[in-house]
């Protein structure tokens, strides 16, 4: 566990690349519940970097990081101004403040209106999608409201991943279904659940990097066209203003997330959803 001002932390040479995930996880009422859930099936070794955005009141002294050092063996950082952003950490948000990442770094600003309208999932994943595109994933857990939801937009527009947290295991569902609602949540899962389907994403993405050709590269590009038909059919979803490059990292990204290996598959798996 760590508790300090992380600034003079360097990253190595491998980190400063920044060929890591960024994991970002927004939370409200209920969401201490559900964090502690989550990390402690996470393992600490799993390559991804963790940022944890909470609803706290201005006077709230926070304890997450000595509650959370029960559950994860991950170093947990109460972040400072510009910490770089190291893989197999986690970082929390300090109470009165919003916080955004660029270039790796993550950089705090005070809530000018305590009292008003405050967004702060939001505005940290809008700075997450724009500055990890196709590897940033947000988790969206309890909460009432809807924070987060507008920020999964960006995630998913930079090709990243979303997974929210089931409404009927969440103390308060008033997120989780705000951003279900939005049809770009890649899975509805319990906390406990989550760690694993990462996990197999990962392991999936990096079969499909190390083969010659990625998972689909060498499959016949007419059965990729039967399934963005079908796509279109069933989910109203109009591929054919991306690129090809871009739908297959997407269908790959989902195959990954539900243990498919081939599009014929995925075709059979979308047919009978």
């Amino acid at each position: 566990m760590t508790d300090t001002d992380a600034r003079g932390i360097e990253p190595s040479a491998d980190d400063e690349r920044g060929d890591f995930y960024i994991v970002g996880i927004g939370a409200s009422a209920g969401g201490y519940e559900a964090i502690e859930r989550f990390f402690r099936q996470m393992p600490p070794d799993s390559g991804m970097a963790f940022v944890v955005v909470q609803h706290l009141s201005p006077d709230f002294k926070s304890l997450m990081v000595e509650l959370l050092s029960k559950h994860t063996a991950m170093e947990l950082f109460r972040v400072e101004d510009g910490i770089a952003v190291r893989p197999n950490c986690v970082y929390l948000i300090p109470p009165r403040k919003t916080m955004t990442l660029f270039q790796g770094r993550l950089y705090l600003s005070d809530i000018e209106h305590e009292h008003g309208l405050n967004l702060p999932i939001n505005l940290f994943l809008r700075s997450l999608a724009e500055d990890k595109m196709e590897k940033a994933i947000a988790i969206i857990f309890s909460g009432t409201g809807s924070d987060g939801t507008l920020g999964i937009r960006e995630i998913k527009g930079c090709g990243g991943m979303v997974i929210a947290q089931d409404p009927t295991s969440a103390k308060f569902d008033g997120m989780p279904r705000s951003a279900i609602g939005t049809g770009l949540v890649d899975a509805v899962l319990s906390p406990e659940d989550m760690p694993d389907t990462l996990l197999r994403f990962l392991t999936q993405l990096s079969v499909s990097q190390h083969a010659p050709s990625g998972i689909m590269r060498g499959q016949k590009f007419d059965r990729l066209s039967r399934l963005l038909a079908i796509l279109k059919q069933k989910k109203q979803i109009d591929f054919t203003q991306y690129k090809t490059s871009t739908i297959l990292r997407r269908v790959e990204k989902r195959m990954g997330i539900n243990q498919i290996y081939t599009i014929d598959e995925y075709i059979s798996f979308f047919q009978q959803t």
